[in-house]
């Protein structure tokens, strides 16, 4: 039993493009049901949750009829544009369902750099709480051109996601992906990969077992995961990495039950 987790208040969700896209493309309409259904019931318990959401070029991609993610910046941008606000219009139709409001917020890691700016993201989510509201967060994919195919600005929402339980002092990061948890080996091709209940650390040997890519629509992978859990290992605050299939895995986490790879460091 995870007593730590149970107690959290103030609650991270990262949800991938694998969650939210099916493999073949269409939008998995079942799992972002579900996920509006099980943040709406935890705000009703009295939490404070945020929901940092990648899937825009995915959802962009399916609305425009592309099978391949497009090649130029321009093109990314523009899909990126299309499917944010599409998918923000299928979120806010579901947690409408369940009386849930919610609120976009679009950022670029230069907000996140400037004092000025970063006190303004700060205050305004912390507004959008205090108004019992959940925000929905992503990166401003139309401008932040080194996100997508390019150097770095947040990398990826892993990232993002990290940078968000810490500038508002979240109690827990959880990040939902396409797997179980942190593995030893590829778990797809490696049937002796064992996954890791509780990680502590995280060095060389580590990272390496990470191995790279993401998939299709998305742009993280496993090392993204680590260098996430590495910037909650700065904050002092625990990070569970939990397979997105079926969102409702979110109340048994928060039950406390051992469910994926919890991250924490220990001092």
């Amino acid at each position: 039993m995870r007593k730590e987790i149970i107690e959290a208040k103030r609650i991270i969700i990262k949800v991938g493009t694998s969650t939210l896209i099916y493999p073949n493309g269409n939008i998995n309409l079942g799992a972002i049901d579900q996920l509006a259904f099980v943040l709406s019931d935890l705000r009703n318990q009295g939490k404070e949750i945020v929901l940092v959401s990648s899937g825009a070029v995915g959802v962009g991609m399916h609305k425009m009829n592309l099978a391949k993610r497009p090649n130029t910046i321009p093109e990314q941008q523009a899909i990126a544009a299309i499917g944010q606000a599409e998918l923000m219009n299928i979120y806010n139709q579901r947690f409408s369902a369940y009386g849930q409001q919610t609120a976009q917020i679009l950022v670029t890691r230069d907000v996140i750099d400037y004092p000025e700016s970063r006190k303004n993201v700060v205050n305004t989510l912390e507004q959008l709480l205090a108004m019992r509201t959940i925000p929905i967060v992503n990166e401003n994919d139309t401008v932040a051109v080194d996100e997508l195919d390019h150097s770095t600005k947040f990398g990826d929402n892993d990232q993002l996601s990290a940078i968000v339980t810490k500038l508002i002092a979240a109690d827990l990061l959880i990040i939902l992906s396409d797997i179980d948890g942190f593995y030893s080996d590829n778990p797809t091709i490696n049937p002796d990969a064992e996954m890791y209940q509780t990680v502590t650390a995280i060095d060389d040997k580590l990272m390496a077992q990470a191995g790279g890519a993401g998939s299709t629509y998305g742009t993280g992978g496993m090392a993204s995961k680590l260098k996430a859990a590495l910037r909650i290992f700065e904050a002092n605050r625990p990070m569970i990495l939990a397979n997105g299939k079926n969102p409702a895995i979110i109340f048994d986490i928060l039950a406390g039950k051992e469910i994926g790879t919890l991250f924490k460091e220990v001092l």
